[in-house]
């Protein structure tokens, strides 16, 4: 099942989509961003670990030798083939299909900023005294934030467009790599002379 590298990118692919309809379907009420965001941060990584860890293994069981080159080919190619279709799906399906998920998931988007920002205000109101410089210093800092959070609503900027989302890809290959070395090291078959 495990074999081939780029069955096991498309099984990983699944597996991503899978999660995105559940979250889009299930959670869509349910600070949306929030969600996904935990989601892309804690569950995805797993996803491809695993993915990646079945692909080496079964490759191991099959082999007397294992070089750095195919441990390390065969962890980052089904990451790599899974991360790039999924991604792609997702922003195919929220700029083409569904923009109302998209409108939805930028407005979160800034209204999370505007409550973290209002939040970490309230604490600092909180510590310190009223006319003091600190006091003054989150003031003035609480201010500035307010007015870039008003300037990506008057832009009206897109968390979902191709740049972002090729921003996105570049953190998940690099992942990916790191990963990969990991594995490449760790499955390696190693001589003693």
């Amino acid at each position: 099942m495990f074999k081939n590298v780029y069955t096991t990118g498309l099984m990983l692919f699944i597996i991503v989509m899978i999660a995105f309809f559940i979250t889009n379907i299930f959670f869509r009420d349910v600070d949306y961003y929030r969600t996904s965001i935990t989601l892309n941060a804690f569950f995805m990584p797993f996803v491809f670990a695993l993915g990646a860890f079945f692909s080496v293994t079964t490759f191991v069981k099959n082999s007397k030798t294992v070089s750095f080159r195919e441990a390390y080919g065969r962890a980052f190619i089904p990451m790599f083939v899974g991360g790039g279709l999924s991604l792609f799906s997702i922003f195919a399906y929220l700029n083409y299909g569904d923009s109302s998920s998209k409108d939805l998931l930028n407005y979160q988007y800034i209204e999370s900023f505007e409550r973290s920002l209002t939040e970490e205000y309230t604490k600092g109101k909180n510590v310190f005294k009223p006319d003091s410089e600190e006091m003054k210093d989150i003031e003035t800092k609480y201010a500035q934030g307010l007015e870039r959070i008003e300037m990506k609503r008057q832009v009206g900027e897109d968390m979902f467009s191709m740049k972002y989302f090729a921003y996105v890809f570049a953190g998940y290959s690099a992942f990916f790599l790191l990963f990969s070395l990991f594995f490449g090291s760790f499955f390696r078959t190693r001589t003693y002379a």
